[in-house]
């Protein structure tokens, strides 16, 4: 089954209003034929990039799961659906790491987010130290299956599944293509334990240090769909020279 290929450009705590306007300004008049094209924004930049987006798509880098409440400086996915936001990345290992963010949040937040009209990334992956010691597949089949345990198997291909090896985060370290195509096929196999058309559909990213120098090689793989790009996303050249190797 073909996938459209999907590079969604992570900014993490980067970029002001003004610098984000900026980005997009330079995006702008680039139509993405044969690939979707996302940005995920901080929380006060999503209405001014939202406004300039043009053919890109605008996502928040994480939401509350409850619709409102007592819960200071949270958002809701009603709160972003209501200016327009896109979709919203779950679980990266920053929020889980910095912010306790755990995978019963995920099991709450990745439904509450379909619910709300969002496209909800879930990321993925293991350190260094599980790496060594065996334990990948046993990491990526407990944050697949609890990320995934609340959402209906009508829906499963819906939620854009994210590996991002942590070890390879703002490291400059690169999984090979065979890790890369390895842990892809694994997440893919295990969507498929809840539902076989799900895992045909279900479309999984490349998160750790892809470039515009390495894109090629990783979006070729099987298992990659596409990637959840970090530095490379700062840089409106990089990021759609990664775009461009993309549609290749």
């Amino acid at each position: 089954m073909s996938r459209m290929p999907f590079i969604a450009g992570n900014w993490k705590m980067n970029k002001t209003v003004a610098e984000a306007e900026a980005f997009m300004e330079a995006c702008a008049g680039r139509s993405f034929d044969g690939v979707d094209v996302a940005v995920c924004v901080p929380f006060t930049s999503l209405w001014a990039a939202k406004r300039a987006a043009g053919s890109v798509a605008v996502y928040a880098q994480t939401m509350h799961d409850a619709p409102s409440g007592a819960y200071t400086g949270e958002v809701s996915a009603a709160m972003l659906d209501a200016i327009g936001v896109d979709g919203v990345v779950l679980g990266h290992s920053e929020r889980r790491e910095l912010f306790g963010e755990t995978d019963k949040a995920l099991q709450r937040k990745v439904p509450a987010a379909l619910e709300a009209g969002l496209v909800p990334i879930l990321c993925v992956g293991e350190t260094e130290a599980e790496r060594e010691n065996g334990d990948m597949e046993r990491k990526l089949r407990h944050q697949v299956q609890e990320g995934l345990h609340s959402v209906p198997a009508e829906r499963l291909h819906e939620v854009v599944i994210a590996y991002e090896p942590i070890w390879a985060i703002g490291t400059g370290k690169v999984a090979t293509p065979e890790q890369a195509q390895e842990a892809g096929e694994l997440v893919r196999a295990l969507v498929g334990d809840r539902s076989k058309e799900a895992e045909q559909r279900v479309r999984v990213l490349y998160g750790g240090s892809m470039k515009p120098n390495n894109a090629a090689e990783l979006l070729a793989l099987p298992d990659c769909d596409g990637g959840l790009i970090g530095g490379a996303s700062l840089k409106p050249d990089d990021f759609l020279a990664i775009v461009d190797a993309a549609t290749s």
